[in-house]
């Protein structure tokens, strides 16, 4: 009986210390650097991540807005036709975005998240990009995505935008607050 209680306390010390190296960890990112989390949402999935994403870092919520918003039928990937269909279709498009981020030189640390099309980051994604200057900055990509992985349209970012200092991305569907903890204490920002 006694080794089982020793066993127990055992791992509960053990479990007490890995949640304050955690919670260190977080402490240490929010003090040490400035966090930007820059999103698109069509349907409001994204933006539920990036607001979870804004509380675990302490960075500043950004939405990326399209300047013409997108209706159901713009975003219906069956119709071929549909605004959604046509943009994705044309690597050279760019959809305009409302307003910039006002100083994105007092950032260190920029999350970029986008719902995954066609398993590429929507091209307002790639807008967002082109309109800031990042260089310099660290850019983790998150996504969210019924079927796809973020790998796909993690790596066509990073070959679109090799002067960048990306890091890992991550599809964080319906991911949990600890979850979103553990992926960033592993990111070592």
């Amino acid at each position: 009986m006694l080794k089982i209680l020793l066993t127990g306390l055992s791992v509960f010390g053990m479990a007490t210390a890995t949640c304050a190296q955690q919670k260190q960890t977080m402490n240490d990112m929010q003090s040490n650097s400035k966090i930007l989390v820059a999103y698109f949402s069509a349907t409001g999935t994204t933006a539920r991540v990036a607001e979870t994403l804004a509380t675990v870092t302490g960075g500043e919520l950004y939405a990326i807005v399209p300047a013409e918003p997108y209706t159901s039928a713009d975003l219906d990937w069956h119709d071929a036709q549909s605004r959604s269909s046509v943009e994705m279709n044309d690597p050279e498009s760019r959809p305009g975005i409302k307003g910039t981020v006002k100083n994105p030189a007092a950032y260190d640390v920029i999350f970029i998240g986008y719902p995954i099309w066609w398993d590429l980051a929507p091209r307002i994604i790639n807008t967002f990009i082109e309109s800031h200057d990042l260089k310099g900055k660290t850019v983790i990509p998150f996504a969210t995505s019924g079927s796809s992985s973020i790998t796909h349209s993690a790596t066509t970012l990073k070959r679109d935008y090799p002067a960048l200092q990306w890091k890992e991305g991550r599809l964080l569907n319906r991911a949990s607050e600890q979850t979103i903890r553990e992926w960033i204490g592993k990111l070592g920002i």
